[in-house]
């Protein structure tokens, strides 16, 4: 199944393709901005049995009239057979659409990123016929951006840090500078940035100092990922009132029976916060004559 974090690390150059020009300028290959981009269909399968999809396919075309294809993969982990399809990928690509293909990599743990790097040779190791060299985006080369101003000047390059970035120590100062940057962001921009933030962290920690963060820092704004928070935070309440009045229930019922509740258990039925717990507990405190009554596993 593919992760919300796979999906995020090649679905934000469908929605900035001009981010990849940046990207060759911090990975030290100068491509220039695009005139255009066009979403390309990612299915490269031919005509018999073997399924073959590069995860984003774009067709950059430049002001000079010069065009090129990008292909985007979104690794998670070194896979010894990736290499020989993303060769095929680009010879496929070269050979259908007659355009010059690129192939640009994005990781997010260090030794993927550098094992992505490496060249892969294919022929005789004396003389191969082909080495693949693919560009590869991800912690190791990509800006740990902490200061706000930089952030606003490309949110979209800050977006895409981050997410490389989702297992770095600093992965808190680096969200809260992203959150900072877009509290004067219009709505329009900030909601896809909110969104694919949320989906590269995936079920990482710090996808839950993004959803905090998103709450208090974009509370103005509504976006499907803020008013999902808030949601969450209504439904948490509801329950931990449901919790706290069955818990009073039981107490005062106790009490009513006359049973000596001891303050070790009168916690332990405050702190209880699961509601088919309290309920049994509630059933049995009116026939109870003592609190090991209540409590008993029955």
């Amino acid at each position: 199944m593919v992760s919300s974090s796979h999906e995020a690390m090649h679905r934000i150059f469908q929605e900035y393709p001009g981010l990849f020009s940046r990207v060759s300028e911090v990975l030290g290959v100068e491509i220039g901005p695009p005139a255009s981009a066009t979403v390309m269909p990612t299915d490269l399968t031919e005509n018999r049995p073997l399924e073959r999809r590069v995860d984003t396919l774009l067709r950059i075309d430049m002001e000079d009239d010069r065009s090129y294809l990008l292909a985007i993969e979104a690794q998670g982990k070194k896979d010894p057979d990736k290499p020989a399809s993303w060769m095929y990928y680009l010879s496929y690509l070269q050979a259908k659409y007659k355009l010059p293909p690129m192939l640009l990599v994005v990781c997010q743990d260090r030794a993927t990123a550098e094992w992505a790097a490496r060249p892969f040779p294919v022929g005789h190791p004396q003389s191969p016929v082909l080495t693949l060299q693919a560009l590869v985006a991800g912690p190791h080369n990509m800006p740990v951006i902490t200061d706000v101003a930089e952030a606003r000047k490309d949110l979209a390059l800050a977006t895409l840090a981050a997410i490389t970035h989702a297992g770095d120590p600093d992965i808190g100062a680096i969200l809260k500078t992203l959150s900072t940057a877009l509290r004067d962001v219009p709505e329009t921009i900030a909601d896809p940035i909110v969104e694919l933030t949320a989906q590269g962290l995936g079920n990482r920690p710090a996808a839950q100092q993004w959803r905090n963060l998103v709450a208090v820092d974009l509370s103005f704004y509504k976006s499907s990922l803020s008013e999902e928070i808030r949601d969450e935070g209504r439904t948490e309440g509801r329950t931990e009132g449901r919790a706290e009045g069955t818990a009073r229930g039981i107490l005062l019922l106790l009490a009513q029976a006359g049973v000596d509740v001891p303050e070790e258990a009168r916690e332990r039925v405050m702190g209880c916060a699961d509601l088919d717990i309290l309920s049994r507990w509630l059933l049995r405190a009116p026939t109870a004559t003592s609190v090991e009554d209540v409590f008993a596993e029955k």
